[in-house]
């Protein structure tokens, strides 16, 4: 996108939010970069300079726009739409795993060398992998600043920087204010940043509340009626008006409180340690689909007649995912063959036996556990599982592979690869394979057309309903099918397509 001047300079010109994050506007008369949408008066064509991220502006020596704040534009949907090196090291450098575990853990994790990650992210994004982790430690930072009360010392460390010196430094260099006048202008603003990643202020210790930016459309009823309808007892809940979860973080745990909003998804964040903030958001953001391309998705879907009605009526639906993928890839199996709240009731009660406790920050709240771990539920005996020998053995032969490793399921998953292992246990067949690719490994193309729920909408519809024809017909949706998926469930009278009241 970033090299396609003309399209850039239109997109400036006209102000368009759909392209924030797919570049970025440096100013070369100022030193400073903006989205494409920033309000300020657009600066001449011949002082303007395209790139393709926030790291590789900062590495420019541009500073961010105060007016437009473009370090909280949603990220890049690329990301989340592809599955080759770049994309998968992205994933994993917003996933921390940069300041966790270094360049070369990044590149072990995706078996290539720390020289050919460098050389990748430097030829799309022009920065390395240590520019990008950089950039957004310094958007921690600021939201830290921004939202919570806490010390500039313990900011500095929760953010990921290793000295007080350094975090001063970037803040400084990166946003031209010190810490300290980032926070006074906060004030000033009511301590209520405007658009972007960050709003509003920690109530108590360890609660950050935060506004989490999306490309707009978002229709949220199938969204947050999937995440409702399923939500495992003392794991998830719905409560006044949110979808409330507890989380399993690298420093610790949370409890996240996500509320739909018409421009904005509502994020109330209580972490054990602040450590875990990025981390944390990222997974919501994935949890949402929230840096989708609802324009492209919409588009492609809308020139086939008998799904354009249906886009039409609600556009922007997105395709509810997860926090962790083992998590779901254990649930997926839970559900096969038998209804939501027969699934529901199986999940509850390896919570209750296996899960670890948690304390819910809200005293009216019904978060008891986070989800068990795949170790605690290979060491179970599997005679206490109420169901089916068959689907017994789906389940323990399952957990095992993920508890030893030879599984891998996460968002640096080669999507192919894991199709292939999930394909070769004992009771995956195409549905269970698929579903886990679409909500647990994020594949925007997975596709399940042997659905009863597809199935039946597909003939509602006059699409061909046997799952060879409707592949075929799928042909033309992709590489959107999972998006397909969303909008052919949502004509069902179910609980999954209604947002709870």
């Amino acid at each position: 996108m970033y090299t396609d001047k003309e399209r850039c300079v239109r997109a400036v010109q006209s102000k368009d939010a759909r392209f924030d994050g797919w570049f970025f506007t440096a100013v070369r008369t100022t030193g400073i970069y903006c989205r494409p949408s920033c309000p300020a008066v657009p600066p001449k064509v011949e002082n303007m300079t395209f790139l393709p991220s926030a790291a590789a502006c900062q590495q420019s020596g541009y500073r961010a726009c105060k007016r437009c704040r473009p370090d909280t534009s949603p990220g890049s949907p690329e990301w989340n739409a592809r599955a080759d090196a770049v994309a998968r090291a992205m994933r994993l450098i917003q996933d921390g795993v940069v300041d966790r575990e270094g360049v070369p853990g990044l590149a072990t994790r995706l078996g290539y060398s720390s020289r050919q990650v460098e050389r990748q992210l430097n030829a799309e994004l022009g920065a390395g992998p240590l520019a990008l982790a950089r950039a957004q430690r310094a958007q921690t930072a600021r939201l830290l600043i921004e939202t919570s009360g806490l010390p500039m010392g313990d900011i500095a460390f929760a953010a990921g920087f290793s000295s007080i010196r350094t975090f001063n430094d970037t803040v400084r260099e990166v946003f031209a204010l010190a810490p300290s006048e980032l926070r006074t202008r906060a004030a000033g603003r009511g301590a209520a940043p405007g658009a972007g990643a960050g709003a509003g202020s920690a109530q108590v210790p360890g609660t950050i509340s935060l506004r989490l930016p999306f490309r707009a459309p978002l229709t949220p009823d199938n969204l947050f009626g999937h995440l409702a309808a399923t939500a495992v007892p003392g794991v998830e809940e719905w409560r006044a008006g949110a979808y409330r979860r507890t989380l399993r973080l690298p420093y610790g745990t949370g409890v996240v409180a996500l509320t739909p909003r018409p421009d904005h998804i509502g994020c109330k964040l209580a972490l054990t340690d602040l450590r875990d903030l990025t981390i944390a958001i990222s997974r919501c953001r994935r949890l949402l689909d929230l840096d989708a391309d609802p324009e492209a998705v919409d588009e492609q879907l809308s020139a086939d007649p008998l799904l354009a009605p249906l886009v039409a009526k609600a556009p922007g639906r997105r395709v509810p995912r997860t926090v962790d993928a083992e998590e779901f890839a254990v649930r997926a199996v839970l559900g096969q063959q038998v209804s939501t709240a027969a699934a529901r009731t199986h999940a509850a009660r390896l919570v209750r036996a296996l899960g670890e406790p948690v304390a819910d920050p809200d005293p009216e709240g019904g978060l008891t556990h986070l989800f068990p771990t795949s170790q605690a539920l290979a060491g179970m005996d599997p005679e206490s599982l109420a169901m089916p020998r068959s689907r017994r053995t789906t389940f323990t032969t399952l957990v095992s592979a993920l508890a030893d490793g030879s599984l891998p399921l996460g968002i640096d998953s080669d999507w192919e690869a894991a199709r292939a292992r999930l394909g070769a246990l004992p009771g995956f067949g195409p549905w269970t394979t698929e579903i886990i690719a679409m909500r647990a490994l994020g594949d925007p193309d997975a596709f399940i057309p042997a659905d009863l729920g597809i199935r039946r909408a597909a003939k509602g519809l006059g699409l061909p309903s046997t799952p060879a024809a409707l592949t075929a017909r799928a042909a033309h949706w992709r590489p959107w099918r999972a998006y397909a998926v969303q909008y052919l469930w949502a004509t069902e009278d179910h609980a999954i397509n209604v947002l709870p009241v």
